[in-house]
């Protein structure tokens, strides 16, 4: 019974450090104009351009949208988080 109760307290006590060790890896950033940019932010702000011609598309297509608060930052996460795996998984 002792030797369950500190095999738990041990193997919960190695948890923080796994989660210290996954963030020694390189982060990826773009140099513009010489200041470092995360790339999130830069596959952020692609996806909201990217959501201008899906608007401009929807609205041409005369497709009605209920909620568009809702639809919108959905495809800019939509369109940020598919360019972040294309381009960094």
């Amino acid at each position: 019974m002792r030797h369950n109760i500190v095999h738990r307290y041990l193997s919960y006590s190695l948890v923080p450090i796994y989660g210290l060790l996954t963030g020694c890896a390189r982060n990826p950033s773009f140099d513009i104009v010489g200041s470092l940019f995360p790339a999130w932010l830069v596959c952020l702000v692609a996806g909201i351009l990217l959501t201008v011609p899906a608007r401009w598309l929807l609205s041409r297509l005369q497709v009605s949208i209920v909620y568009p608060i809702l639809v919108f930052p959905s495809l800019t996460a939509l369109f940020t988080f598919v360019l972040w795996l294309v381009f960094f998984s």
